[in-house]
């Protein structure tokens, strides 16, 4: 489909102007061959690169925590409405992660807690809240994860 854009605004089909509206990329790309590098599983990630990718986990959540209570900082609450916490012990709590999971509970986990804490699902003056939920869970799933593999590895 790519390329069938690309021809099309070669011939100057459906496009009125100059000649610059029209222009090709500098760089050909070809996305189908790229996707299928990505899917076909010849690119490996080693262990020990998938390791080090977590090594500074603690570092990550402290930065995040407090660029979160910098940007909740002004947030007025309705005196009614209960925000949903954004500190890892709670987030950990509501996904479940005190018990084990298989590799595959990890995707449905994430799929779950997306489905129900996105920033796109929520009301808009909790859309940073959602924000900051959402990766603070994809940091626990995915050191969760690493621990997972890492054990059954041994």
């Amino acid at each position: 489909m790519l390329d069938d854009l690309f021809v099309a605004s070669d011939k100057g089909d459906g496009i009125e102007g100059g000649d610059e509206a029209g222009a090709r990329p500098s760089i050909p790309f070809d996305y189908l061959s790229v996707a299928d590098e990505l899917h076909s599983g010849r690119i490996k990630v080693s262990a020990a690169e998938y390791r080090e990718t977590g090594a500074d986990l603690a570092s990550e959540f402290a930065a995040l925590l407090e660029h979160a209570k910098l940007a909740l900082a002004a947030e007025d609450p309705k005196p009614e409405e209960k925000l949903p916490p954004i500190d890892p012990e709670s987030i950990a709590a509501e996904l479940g992660l005190n018990q084990p999971k298989s590799a595959t509970d990890f995707g449905r986990m994430r799929r779950s807690f997306a489905f129900s804490n996105h920033p796109d699902r929520v009301a808009p003056h909790l859309r940073q809240r959602a924000m900051i939920r959402m990766q603070v869970a994809n940091m626990l799933i995915d050191e969760a994860k690493r621990r997972a593999v890492a054990g059954a590895r041994r």
